[in-house]
């Protein structure tokens, strides 16, 4: 595993914080190559699925002769878990992995502020919303940006680094860096909704879903025309179902309220699938229905 030992000098500890899938899958990637990793939740029984879910991963990895054994315990040794902020306090690198919701976002980085003095960058897995507006919270905005992670993030190669307008550029360098050094291929973007990657994704997702809610085509349909077609490897239905139907609920509206794009206006059958709780892979059920 390229670099996997040779964590840069000015990052030695990183906290996440939020404990579900995409908190859980940075830090199985930020333990893997080296670094001291701290998981925090709200609650001890997230922290802990959190933690079960990164070892989980290590041991596919195993099964699967990618890691070996050692290798394994060594990042497991490497990782932990607090709920307390003061297990936060010596972090070099903090990255944000919540619920895509601005409120829940900025108290969070309320308290990062407070609490991550010696923190070199304050960064958010947000994956459309304004990290200029979480900067603006902080007494420290150059070393707000976006570190956008893609899902599920230790396959995944691509990190958006998202670069607000009070970024140093120094922070947003050490951001790259980084990325680079847990075998990611950084790209940066603007501070604009949806970034890149998902400024193109939701708007064919939503234009998907319509398709299926006008009875054009089946859902099994428009997935094989878009993989046997256009050489998609996944179809944007079942990338939604991947991703998450209330992500891509929450996704669409934020980026919708900011642009008032209608294309970004979610079609009724998303907001009806996730009334029902058909929430995609997570829950069973979305699109598709999985075992």
């Amino acid at each position: 595993m390229p670099d996997a030992l040779q964590p840069l000098p000015a990052i030695r500890k990183v906290a996440i914080i939020g404990a579900g899938t995409m908190g859980a899958g940075i830090a199985q990637v930020a333990v893997q190559h080296g670094y001291a990793t701290v998981l925090r939740d709200i609650d001890q029984s997230l922290i802990d699925r959190g933690l079960a879910t990164v070892e989980k991963g290590l041991g596919r990895l195993v099964d699967k002769d990618r890691l070996s054994a050692t290798e394994r315990d060594a990042a497991l040794a490497r990782l932990s878990g607090g709920g307390d902020l003061e297990a936060l306090a010596d972090a070099d690198l903090v990255i944000e992995a919540a619920s895509e919701r601005l409120a829940i976002k900025r108290a969070i980085f309320v308290e990062l502020d407070a609490a991550c003095l010696q923190a070199r960058i304050i960064a958010s897995n947000s994956s459309s919303l304004s990290n200029q507006n979480l900067a603006g919270v902080t007494r420290r905005p150059e070393r707000v940006i976006g570190l956008h992670f893609f899902n599920p993030a230790p396959v995944l190669p691509l990190v958006e680094v998202v670069v607000p307008y009070t970024a140093d550029i120094e922070v947003v360098e050490l951001g790259e860096a980084w990325v680079r050094s847990i075998g990611k291929t950084p790209v940066r973007a603007k501070d604009t909704p949806g970034f890149i990657a998902n400024r193109l994704l939701i708007p064919f997702a939503l234009d998907a879903l319509r398709l299926l809610e006008g009875g054009v085509a089946t859902a099994e349909d428009i997935d094989t025309a878009c993989r046997m077609g256009l050489s998609h490897a996944m179809g944007p239905l079942a990338t939604a179902d991947l991703v998450g139907l209330d992500v891509l609920l929450d996704v669409a509206d934020a980026m919708y309220a900011e642009l008032r794009d209608p294309g970004l206006a979610a079609p009724t059958i998303l907001r009806r699938y996730v009334e029902a709780g058909w929430l995609g892979r997570k829950s069973g059920r979305g699109v598709f229905q999985y075992d």
